[in-house]
């Protein structure tokens, strides 16, 4: 009977399971997330080689001017040595980890997922997903605020694959897009695109791309070689006036 159970065991009948319970669902960027991967053992004893958390969102992907729908691990932790788990035995392994600044807020249509997994050689690999919610940190939000308040109405939010130059560091970026509302800036731009990159306690380092209005000839044909998409990379601290240099970063792109 045993030997039967264990066969059934590497199909996954019967098999050791993994429930992940966090100790709450919402974090910030850059907090610890805690909680316990619970192991109960199945109709027979396992060698559990390893416990994996991996941390996933969504994002688009453009092939060939098509836009897919794909997910990406932005990481992965690996918690504990190998043990064997018997049958039936239920048994709680702590986890705290940081949050990567590179995951991304949760609104719109982004979401991010821990995935546990475990790793029982020659048998499927149980897994637990769990869903959290992603609020932006207080300069991030600050930043988003104060482009609001410059004349600016947020459209969208997506996940999308990090460009070529960012790929090495971050596998995706989320863009905020933002179109113009005031006189001042309508005149002159078509969106304000906004990537955070680096975050800290007290500072944030942003790429604003900002999407210049096409006038005459000569500005269609900028953009319709995108020529007319203009970056700016500037790092943001707690105690500046972020209205003012995010306003004089902007308006230097629209001369």
């Amino acid at each position: 009977m045993s030997l039967f159970n264990k066969v059934l065991a590497t199909v996954g009948i019967g098999a050791a399971k993994v429930d992940t319970k966090l100790h709450k669902s919402t974090y910030i960027l850059n907090e610890n997330i805690t909680g316990v991967v619970e192991i109960t053992g199945g109709s027979t004893e396992q060698q559990i080689d390893a416990i994996y958390l991996s941390l996933h969102t969504n994002f688009i992907r453009e092939i060939d001017d098509k836009k897919i729908n794909d997910q990406a691990m932005l990481h992965e932790y690996k918690l504990n040595e190998p043990f064997m788990i018997q049958a039936n035995e239920k048994r709680q392994v702590p986890f705290s980890f940081a949050l990567p600044s590179v995951v991304p807020v949760t609104t719109g249509n982004s979401r991010v997922w821990i995935q546990t997994g475990l790793d029982i050689k020659n048998a499927v690999d149980p897994k637990d997903k769990d869903f959290i919610e992603i609020q932006p940190t207080r300069l991030a939000s600050s930043v988003l605020t104060a482009i609001q308040n410059l004349g600016f109405r947020l459209r969208k939010v997506d996940n999308e694959q990090a460009p070529s130059y960012l790929r090495r560091r971050i596998p995706i970026v989320q863009e905020f897009e933002f179109k113009p509302t005031s006189s001042t800036y309508r005149r002159h731009l078509d969106e304000l695109e906004v990537v955070f990159l680096d975050q800290s306690s007290n500072s944030i380092e942003i790429l604003l791309q900002v999407d210049r209005r096409a006038r005459g000839l000569g500005g269609f044909l900028s953009e319709a070689f995108d020529m007319d998409e203009s970056f700016i990379r500037i790092t943001l601290f707690e105690n500046d006036n972020i209205s003012a240099k995010l306003a004089q970063a902007i308006e230097a792109k629209m001369k």
